[in-house]
């Protein structure tokens, strides 16, 4: 629901689908120069009769980012306060029998982690800027799993009377997972699939020793799925989605008010096969309610309609071409309605500390709509593979974060807002075989993405990335595998109203590969080199640009077991 800008299916495997012939063991250790990061993780799967069991976990520690020369805090070599801690640990399990199998998994995350110096060095004297991130409104708790990493960005704080105080968050999250699959349980059904999700999540905002905001989201997601049996070659799944998220910050830095967020949503997803040809086509209803506390702002109910239409042509076995066309519709975020509608004026408002900027919120948004066409093309022969793609977006009412041009003792005052846009782009990837040298395969690797995105009242669309382009060379064998990477972007002088433009950069990478098998055990090991040249980075797509650009020159190691 909600996936305007398309769909990532994350299958972490934490429910065994599958019983297992063997026990299976893997093991891993990574290690990042740029902030002296290690990280450690295990994944093992064991049946025991018709008893599925699996287990993982993670371990990782970091210092503070290292950066391109002078590039950090205060000019200095490091992004001060970045450090960062995490641990999580996983158990599942899963009884399978003739029809099917019932399994469940627990998962625990802990995360302990500094937002960059200079990003929260400005913002309203009597106001700490919180931090927020966007997955605390949404109802599906794996994008929460990366939610240490996605608030890195930045935090805004500022007493004039103290100095300014470090930021940590403290963040801890339980999930619990049950999956139901059930083969032919109906005439006509292949496949039953019943899923639930429920996630609590809380992270609190340290300003030094003192507990600024917490932030609490508890939510609860259920999904059943009807995989009918082929229908003169026509095959697909019905199903229901429904989900209860209530959302809350307490503290006095909150400026999303405490919401409750109901959805519900049908869908239906058909593919044919005939000759050379595969049709694909999906249908979505959504239906979302909002009810934030009534004190400070309305209520809000949405119905949205997505559909899709794709078509495969295989024009001989070397080459296929693409046709889709969608209508996607979302309902607006939470946080893109009532971010700060509780708070009055510039004397009360607060930053949002993962943009750096005052937030305004329209509790008047419609639903963001538009219409996509992609094409594409794709060429496979050999080791030889090209795809190149284009595509048209075209929105009637797209939800834009603008950039009004004001601020409030530095902090930039931006605003939701919602008027048409129009997104044109084009992406290539490329791999020639070069040919064979040394025991080994030589493949070319060439990669540009390029996109251009207009509003049809206030100029180009902010934070789009400007042209970038990779050129490659790998060469691998039966156990080693060696590449050398460069990575370009050019500047980006269509940056967005009141936004600042961005230079161009070249990033150049360098590693190998070796595979061993002692005693019978695989081992991987890798070595590498990232940004060799210490270039400065910034990104024309980060909210903190100008506080954070992107880590330097950094060595990466790493290790892995398979038993």
């Amino acid at each position: 629901g909600g996936a305007i800008g398309g769909v990532v299916n994350v299958v972490d495997g934490r429910v065994p689908t599958q019983l297992t012939d063997a026990p299976r063991l893997g093991l891993a250790w990574r290690y990042s120069g740029a902030n002296e990061g290690q990280s450690g993780v295990f994944r093992a799967e064991h049946s025991i009769g018709n008893v599925a069991l699996y287990a993982d976990g993670l371990l990782r520690d970091a210092d503070d980012l290292t950066v391109p020369d002078g590039a950090g805090s205060d000019d200095s070599d490091t992004l001060g306060n970045t450090s960062a801690e995490a641990d999580s640990g996983t158990l599942g399990f899963s009884f399978h029998f003739d029809g099917g199998f019932f399994g469940f998994a627990a998962n625990r995350l802990n995360s302990e982690y500094g937002l960059p110096e200079g990003s929260h060095a400005h913002g309203h004297e009597e106001d700490h800027d919180e931090e927020h991130d966007e997955d605390h409104d949404e109802d599906h708790g794996d994008e929460h799993d990366d939610h240490d990493e996605e608030h890195g960005a930045g935090h805004d704080d500022h007493d004039e009377e103290e100095g300014e105080e470090n930021i940590r968050l403290d963040m801890e999250q339980t999930r619990y997972d049950a999956v139901l699959h059930l083969h032919e349980p109906l005439p006509g059904v292949e496949v039953l699939r019943a899923f639930t999700t429920y996630t609590d999540y809380e992270h609190v905002e340290l300003e030094g020793s003192e507990i600024g905001t917490v932030y609490a989201s508890e939510s609860i997601e259920s999904r059943i799925e009807l995989v009918h049996k082929a229908i003169n070659d026509f095959h697909g799944v019905v199903g229901i989605q429904v989900s209860d998220t209530s959302f809350s910050a307490l503290g006095e830095e909150a400026f999303v008010p405490e919401t409750d967020i109901e959805r519900a949503g049908i869908f239906l997803l058909e593919d044919w096969h005939g000759g050379d040809w595969q049709v694909e086509a999906g249908l979505r209803m959504d239906w979302d309610s909002l009810t934030p506390d009534a004190t400070v702002a309305p209520s809000r109910d949405y119905t949205a309609l997505s559909a899709s239409l794709g078509v495969i042509y295989e024009l001989n076995p070397a080459w296929h071409l693409s046709a889709s066309l969608s209508r996607a519709e979302r309902a607006p975020a939470a946080e893109e309605l009532y971010s700060n509608v509780a708070n009055m004026g510039p004397d009360t408002w607060v930053t949002h500390a993962a943009t750096g900027a005052i937030e305004i919120g329209d509790t008047d948004l419609d639903t963001e709509r538009g219409v996509n066409l992609d094409l594409g093309a794709t060429f496979h022969r050999g080791a030889n593979s090209v795809s190149l793609a284009f595509y048209v977006n075209d929105f009637d009412r797209f939800i834009n974060l603008e950039n009004t041009g004001v601020e409030v003792d530095e902090t930039p005052v931006r605003r939701y807002v919602q008027e048409g846009a129009r997104f044109v782009g084009a992406e290539l990837d490329a791999e020639i075989h070069l040919g064979e040298a040394l025991g080994g395969a030589a493949f070319l690797e060439l990669g540009v993405d390029v996109v251009r995105g207009e509003l049809d009242d206030s100029g180009d669309v902010p934070r789009l990335p400007p042209v970038t382009g990779s050129l490659g060379l790998n060469w691998s064998s039966d156990n080693q595998y060696y590449y050398t990477r460069l990575v370009a972007a050019s500047d980006q002088d269509r940056p967005g109203e009141n936004e600042e433009p961005t230079d161009s950069w070249l990033r150049w990478d360098l590693g190998g590969e070796w595979r061993f098998s002692p005693a019978d055990v695989p081992v991987t090991v890798s070595a590498g080199v990232r940004n060799i040249t210490d270039e400065e980075i910034r990104l024309s797509t980060s909210w903190l640009r100008e506080y954070a650009p992107e880590p330097g020159r950094s060595v990466e190691l790493g290790i892995r077991l398979d038993l």
